[in-house]
């Protein structure tokens, strides 16, 4: 597959700004993998195609407020500090992208929150946008990061043009985020609501957890035409004995599968065994997947509606089958559908 082979017009005014007013009422596509058949529903209706027995695997990632803005030491100019991932917690290293990076020199001290009592230096330049802060704090560990993450702001899309919102914070992290770690919402776990979530537990539908923390390399541009030569940014991700049970037992039962969101789609695929089960993993993934791919454990997929050349929309094309997926993507498009991670959602099954 060509990185053309994803591209597709899609209207500004189709990116959703703003989440649904409730999450588990936005639109629907469900996409019939061997039949082809295309149904519009409405997401709280997703109940009905799972029956008692069957798994849904969800992303318990916890999206941490990671864009700050500061001052430079001398000149005051206002710098965007976005934290990817803490590196040391004894010395408060972190890794970080700055904006305008051409500002900003090994040696700078940034100042941060309206009297400037958090300071941090840079002390490393590791990418030309990249580097590593060392934040000049006395208190203990949790309240060094309590009060950096009060000066935060949820860290939306640059898709989302507009800045964020108090709202943000409950609306942009899942009901069941649980561990600290992402930058990047999984956006597919955005539609489901505590009531959604007990139905499908009365319903017998079991519910599984994984947890991939989502850094900005899904958003990153890929750069080559030859997908085979782009090389994913690694993630952190734990698979728990307890899903890996859940997962193995609901496959030789011959139960549906079903991971909600790319994320997860990912994650249960780097963690699968020779046999085609799942196996216990704790550590870093980078694995690309595009067409053609072949799932051995996932039988069906909870996702949104992606931009043009993402690897989001290349992984839901390797799982729902390229063509019937671009058919869905069009139809989308011509019926308003909202894309992005406040959009709507798509079912894939077979």
């Amino acid at each position: 597959m060509k990185l053309s082979q994803f591209k597709f017009k899609l209207p500004e005014d189709l990116i959703a700004q703003y989440p649904a007013p409730r999450r588990d009422e936005c639109r629907m596509m469900v996409v019939h993998r061997k039949s082809g058949e295309i149904e519009e529903r409405v997401f709280k209706e997703i109940i009905d195609y799972f029956d008692e027995g069957d798994v849904m695997v969800f992303n318990d990632t916890q999206v941490f407020p990671a864009r700050l803005y500061g001052n430079k030491e001398k000149t005051g100019a206002r710098i965007e500090v976005f934290l990817l991932r803490e590196l040391n917690a004894d010395n408060k290293l972190w890794d970080v992208l700055v904006e305008p990076a051409r500002k900003i020199r090994i040696g700078n001290k940034l100042y941060f929150g309206d009297d400037e009592s958090m300071v941090a230096e840079v002390i490393d330049n590791t990418t030309s946008r990249g580097r590593t802060l060392r934040f000049l704090y006395d208190g203990t560990h949790e309240e060094f990061k309590a009060n950096l993450f009060k000066l935060g702001q949820t860290p939306l899309p640059e898709y989302i043009k507009r800045d964020a919102e108090e709202a943000d914070a409950d609306a942009y992290q899942t009901i069941f985020a649980r561990n600290e770690g992402a930058v990047v919402a999984p956006a597919a776990g955005l539609h489901f609501s505590r009531e959604l979530m007990k139905r499908l537990e009365i319903k017998g539908v079991e519910q599984g957890f994984l947890t991939v923390h989502s850094g900005l390399g899904a958003f990153r541009d890929i750069d080559v035409e030859d997908l085979t030569k782009h090389r994913m940014d690694s993630e952190d991700m734990n698979v728990s004995q307890a899903l890996v049970d859940l997962v193995n037992h609901a496959k030789d039962e011959n139960r549906r599968i079903c991971a909600v969101g790319t994320s997860t789609l990912r994650g249960i695929a780097s963690a699968v065994s020779m046999g085609g089960h799942m196996k216990t993993y704790t550590g870093w993934t980078n694995k690309f997947i595009f067409p053609p791919y072949d799932f051995t454990v996932t039988t069906a997929l909870v996702t949104g509606f992606h931009m043009p050349y993402s690897t989001m929309l290349m992984m839901v094309c390797a799982f729902g089958g390229y063509d019937l997926v671009m058919k869905a993507y069009e139809k989308a498009v011509a019926e308003g559908y909202k894309f992005g991670a406040y959009g709507d959602a798509m079912l894939i099954v077979d």
